[in-house]
């Protein structure tokens, strides 16, 4: 099913902070991006300091505010347990995270699945997620409107063949997701997976690399969608949105 999304309005986040999470490329780049435009001061999460610091150039160069964390959530986790404390003790909050970064891994049969890849897809994919969820959300609930987005893939609720760790992280993840919605029930935290559908990305073209690009949808279609669920006045909660 596809969302309508409203246009964004310039200030709507004015204030807040905002973690994003796969933020040096991409959809995260281009959320990130979007974030600042309406206000937020956004935390950029990715382990390319490069791809980082572009997007810092076009935030700043846009007028807004980013600060970067050059970090490679897969290898080294547990470094994200540090997050929230340093977080609160620079910010004093945080409001917004939108966990987008994800990894492919190898696509192939399962019998066949290679046990390195699978354990570095499902540490960024899921187990990073967790770390997220464990560090921030003493922040995110203490804010006066919490909002948390996970991306997700249509490959986590409807098997295909040969996708193997990708597919079952992003499975993980949207259990995970909607299982934590459910325990913040009784705080202004709102919690959604937004599912993207198609998108010219590294990713994508890992997965389809005889793909062209300009045969799907630019990425920033799906900004004004997020940029909804993590307003102050969303009500949305608990949802998986697909756009496609």
């Amino acid at each position: 099913m596809t969302e309508p999304a409203s246009p964004a309005v310039p200030g709507r986040l004015k204030g807040r902070v905002a973690v994003v999470t796969g933020a040096s490329r991409g959809l995260g780049a281009a959320v990130a991006k979007g974030l600042a435009a309406e206000g937020a001061h956004v935390v950029l999460i990715a382990r390319t300091v490069g791809g980082l610091e572009e997007v810092d150039d076009a935030i700043r160069a846009a007028g807004g505010t980013a600060t970067l964390i050059p970090q490679d959530m897969a290898a080294d986790p547990a470094q994200l347990d540090v997050l929230g404390p340093a977080l609160l003790d620079r910010f004093k909050r945080v409001d917004i995270l939108v966990a987008n970064a994800g990894m492919l891994g190898a696509i192939g049969p399962m019998a066949h699945a290679d046990v390195k890849q699978w354990d570095k897809v499902l540490a960024l994919t899921l187990t990073a997620n967790m770390r997220l969820i464990r560090t921030l959300d003493p922040l995110l609930r203490g804010s006066d409107a919490g909002r948390a987005v996970f991306i997700t893939d249509r490959y986590g609720h409807e098997p295909v063949a040969y996708w193997n760790a990708y597919a079952v992280a992003k499975a993980g993840l949207e259990m995970m997701a909607l299982t934590y919605a459910q325990e913040v029930l009784q705080s202004p935290l709102k919690v959604n997976l937004v599912d993207p559908g198609p998108m010219p990305t590294k990713l994508r073209a890992q997965a389809f690399p005889g793909e062209k690009p300009d045969t799907q949808p630019p990425v920033t279609r799906v900004v004004p969608t997020i940029l909804d669920l993590v307003a102050p006045d969303n009500t949305r909660h608990g949802e998986c949105i697909a756009l496609y």
